[in-house]
């Protein structure tokens, strides 16, 4: 049997669970964890028709997890995530509340501009949560009030747009002057960003980690949740590499937030957000890209190819909307045709 399989019924055993319950493998997502759902009703967990199972590649220390600090914060402030049933460190499992199969993505093809408006603004809402809360609770002995979106760490995933989009996916050459035009553009955007007061950031907030289940939205991959500007969760929720989204409900949906987080709502404090918007944008699309050519290039893993048009035409809107990013736009349309 596969190892994974033989821990899973152990683990089962240990919660009462029957070894005839139905275990079915879920969609993995881009990490190294596999997510399995267990039909459980009226065979060991009263009142729970299912269980997903999150299975790591071996044993955990649940306590000194990342996403056990994240989620013991976010459940705390509350914002909606699902309930910790049980885990094992040997076992390397952590059983969570079943929170079904429709991500905010599927739910938007099936429902009408009311609803796609209601639900982003619930979406906002629980990003205003995060920022506001994860002021209110603040605790040095938490890591994600440790990490943060530092220039370091915004580099490191700039770098990664260019090792494994460009050079990877894209197959691009790169002279000597195209490296440095870009390593100096991508500096000065980091150190602006990382220079910005720092809120409680999910860390991958968009419409892939938001389930919808019985009418509430909740969050999902939360774990490497840390410190960031505070247009880093909206710039991902608005500027997705998934979804479309009319640009007039992104300015209605900027301006939700900013009423819910300023009293300075003027017309040049708004285009002052905008414009750090923009720039995290910028950022936040380009290391999803990065991801993309890793998850396609070295992984052959080529469901994400699909998206990245979509994250292109975000990157190349906001290259030329601004004449700060002449010289990086110049420098990336040359290896693609997208940026021209």
């Amino acid at each position: 049997l596969d190892p994974g399989v033989t821990r899973i019924e152990q683990f089962l055993a240990g919660m009462g669970i029957s070894a005839n319950a139905r275990v079915t493998p879920l969609t993995p997502d881009a990490s190294d964890r596999r997510y399995f759902r267990v039909e459980v009703a009226g065979i060991g967990v009263a009142g729970i028709a299912s269980i997903v199972l999150a299975v790591h590649p071996g044993p955990i220390v649940y306590d000194e997890m990342p996403f056990a600090d994240a989620h013991a914060l976010l459940a705390a402030m509350p914002v909606p995530v699902p309930v910790v049933l049980g885990h094992s460190d040997e076992l390397g499992i952590i059983a969570l509340g079943d929170l079904g199969d429709v991500t905010l993505q599927a739910h938007l093809r099936e429902v009408d501009d009311a609803e796609r408006r209601r639900r982003y603004e619930e979406a906002v809402g629980h990003i205003v949560t995060l920022q506001v809360r994860g002021r209110e609770l603040a605790a040095s002995n938490r890591l994600p009030y440790r990490l943060a979106f530092d220039v370091e760490k915004l580099m490191f995933e700039l770098r990664l747009f260019v090792e494994h989009f460009l050079e990877g996916w894209r197959q691009a050459r790169l002279t000597a002057a195209d490296r440095d035009t870009l390593e100096r553009e991508f500096l000065a955007v980091a150190m602006e960003l990382a220079a910005e007061p720092r809120v409680v950031c999910h860390r991958d907030y968009h419409s892939r980690n938001l389930m919808v289940l019985r009418g509430d939205l909740y969050l999902i991959d939360y774990q490497d949740a840390r410190m960031g500007p505070d247009t880093y969760d909206l710039a991902s929720l608005l500027r997705d590499s998934y979804v479309d989204l009319p640009e007039p409900l992104v300015d209605a949906l900027v301006d939700v937030f900013l009423c819910a987080t300023r009293t300075d709502v003027s017309a040049a404090a708004r285009a002052e957000f905008v414009r750090r918007f923009d720039l995290m944008s910028v950022q936040r699309n380009l290391k999803a890209l990065g991801t993309f050519g890793f998850q396609a290039g070295r992984k052959g893993n080529q469901a994400y190819v699909a998206d990245m048009p979509r994250t292109l035409a975000h990157v190349r809107r906001n290259l030329a909307r601004y004449s700060r990013f002449d010289a990086l736009r110049r420098a990336l349309a040359v290896h693609v045709e997208e940026l021209v």
